[in-house]
């Protein structure tokens, strides 16, 4: 690195000082990213089955999932755990309530 090059700390707005879940304010040089597609996942659970017992699956059925009733739900973006919360009914619809976000050191310490 030369003498002339300056290395700064990036400042994001903090999620409380958004409106209606956007930025108000966001950085103009940050606009180009506000269209790119991100893949959005919540995971109720996960289970392991052999095909045997896959196959024997009908209308009815019960899959049993890791996870406890009650127990957070994953909020995942690109594949990678953002954030956990709880289920909400929205308009009959089910969606999340956001209970934990994740800060970036902690997602480095998971990706260990």
């Amino acid at each position: 690195m030369s003498d002339s090059e300056v290395v700064r700390d990036l400042e994001f707005q903090s999620l409380q000082e958004t409106d209606g879940g956007r930025a108000s304010e966001l950085d103009p040089s940050l606009n180009f990213i506000l269209d790119i597609p991100l893949k959005v996942t919540v995971e109720l659970g996960r289970t392991k089955m052999l095909i045997d017992d896959l196959l024997k699956l009908a209308k009815g059925s019960v899959v049993e999932l890791s996870k406890l009733a009650g127990e957070p739900m994953e909020v995942r973006i690109n594949e990678r755990l953002v954030a956990r919360g709880e289920v909400v009914v929205v308009n009959e619809k089910f969606g999340v309530r956001l209970t934990d976000i994740i800060s970036s050191s902690e997602r480095n310490e998971m990706s260990k």
